[in-house]
């Protein structure tokens, strides 16, 4: 939506945007942000953690069988670094997000 305001005179143009940064300024001190609840979006919700996470463990566990695999089999010894880099990774992540996960019921049990 654009605005002409090219044929208005000073007097007018400098009313309009007054009258525009007024409205935007009472729309501003209207709103009340010590009762709005803070939305969550999707990929931070509950239940995709507890998703992510169980996921994450089963990555964790391949990683785990991928380096007990290359410790038993010599040709495979150079290849380990994959499996370590896999379970160290995805326990990093899950970590990460339990921790997430903690603050998050912590902060829910402390306000009520």
């Amino acid at each position: 939506m654009q605005f002409k305001i090219d044929g208005l005179v000073k007097s007018q143009k400098s009313y309009l945007f007054t009258r525009v940064f007024k409205t935007l300024e009472i729309m501003r001190l209207g709103q009340n942000p010590l009762f709005r609840k803070a939305i969550v979006p999707w990929y931070d919700s509950e239940t995709a953690c507890l998703i992510a996470i169980v996921l994450l463990v089963v990555v964790l566990l391949f990683g785990l069988v991928g380096i007990s695999v290359a410790r038993e089999n010599v040709e495979y010894h150079e290849y380990m670094w994959v499996a370590v880099l896999l379970a160290v990774l995805s326990g990093a992540v899950i970590v990460s997000t339990a921790i997430r996960l903690v603050k998050r019921y912590t902060h829910r049990f402390t306000k009520s």
